[in-house]
């Protein structure tokens, strides 16, 4: 036991001895350090400023090996570990880049005590040899502890972050942004302040339990996609870039089971509120339920009337009022075929084929459509009039 005590307290001394003049070559150690890390470590390089990281080496360092010097309850080397932690995750370096800087300075510390002791005295080399495992375990308890707490803090700071990006992402869409809102939505959602943007929005079968979950980016080719699920729909920002709205519309169609509504094109991160609106009025004009994708630019006269929907309404009983007051089933025979007449843009062969009846047929019931109405599909203002109409009681509610 005697022996045992002996020789710990020699590796203590030699370890003191070598831990005090280390402490006078700090800015020494510190700066081959950081030359190290950086020269090895490109993370280091891009997010951590030079000044900043070589203080917390120097700082590091000292508490370290000045922590050689105190009695084991008085060490602050773990605190001190801690702190720089904290400051990588919010600098964002990665937890990789901060463990093999404890390798590293592992490394340089322990060839500084060798060439101390080599130095003062090369006859007590064995011994330091012997006290190696006291240095690696204090580095590697260091690193656990800066490991533990990186992880807390990145942990933290991504609840945090994700919350605001939500935040950010709801005003925009809100309408709620300005030109400093903007700029910072840009910089936290990684978004160009200025681009091609549009939004799409989507019905949700029911009341949707989520309305508060996360944002979820996807993409669709070059398109980038921020989704935001809301208690009745889902919306989207999609940053086009140089793409096309038609291709926004076919990378969407294969996931798209209920209808959805796709705004005109903005210019920037600013104007999605409006863009919202727009994409709010083009799902307006899906008259159902199933998967039915609306670019509000293909929609206008529609959109014309869900906007005003008092003046649609008195437009489609001055219009269409005797066809209304016929009985459901023949009423809708008509309706059906002024719809087939306006899609197959006045083809009766066309509308024959859709209705799955002789083209004399779909005749027949236009004229009857003109008698009733009082208006000819052969007049441009008749027919902008009765396909007005026609929407107003495709798409408004019933009174």
């Amino acid at each position: 036991m005697g022996s045992g005590s002996a020789a710990a307290d020699e590796i203590g001394r030699i370890m003191r001895l070598a831990a005090g003049v280390l402490l006078d070559r700090l800015p020494d150690l510190a700066d081959e350090l950081v030359g190290k890390m950086r020269d090895a470590d490109e993370a280091y390089r891009r997010m951590v400023p030079t000044d900043d990281h070589w203080q917390s080496v120097h700082d590091a360092m000292r508490t370290g090996i000045g922590a050689i010097l105190l009695p084991p309850g008085e060490r602050r080397d773990v605190a001190q570990a801690e702190r720089t932690a904290r400051r990588r995750a919010e600098q964002g370096l990665p937890i990789d880049s901060l463990l093999r800087s404890y390798q590293m300075s592992a490394q340089v510390v322990w060839n500084a005590l060798i060439d101390v002791v080599a130095d003062k005295e090369p006859e007590s080399l064995p011994v330091l040899i012997r006290g190696a495992t006291r240095v690696w375990h204090a580095i590697d308890r260091q690193a656990v502890a800066a490991a533990e707490t990186y992880r807390r803090r990145e942990a933290e700071m991504f609840g945090r972050t994700a919350e605001r990006i939500q935040s950010l992402l709801d005003a925009l869409i809100e309408d709620r942004a300005d030109t400093s809102l903007a700029r910072s939505a840009a910089a936290a959602l990684d978004l160009p302040e200025l681009g091609r943007y549009a939004v799409v929005i989507t019905r949700l079968p029911g009341r949707h339990d989520h309305g508060d979950s996360a944002t979820r980016p996807t993409t669709l080719g070059p398109i980038r996609l921020l989704w935001r699920m809301r208690p009745d729909y889902e919306v989207a920002v999609a940053l086009l870039r140089d793409a096309e709205m038609e291709e926004l519309a076919r990378g969407l169609r294969p996931h798209v089971t209920r209808p959805a509504g796709i705004s005109p094109v903005v210019e920037g991160l600013a104007e999605l509120g409006r863009a919202r609106r727009l994409a709010e009025l083009a799902l307006r004009t899906c008259a159902g339920d199933g998967p039915e994708i609306a670019h509000l630019e293909d929609r206008l006269p529609a959109a014309l009337v869900v906007s005003q929907p008092e003046l649609a309404g008195h437009l489609s009983g001055a219009v269409l009022r005797p066809v209304l007051a016929l009985d459901p089933a023949d009423r809708e025979v008509l309706l059906s075929t002024l719809e087939a007449w306006f899609r197959c843009e006045g083809s009766a062969m066309r509308a024959a084929g859709r209705l799955y009846c002789h083209r004399n047929t779909v005749f027949n019931r236009i004229r009857r459509i003109e008698q009733l109405t009082g208006r000819s599909l052969a007049r441009p203002l008749d027919v902008v009039e009765l396909a007005l109409a026609l929407d107003a009681v495709r798409l408004l509610p019933v009174t």
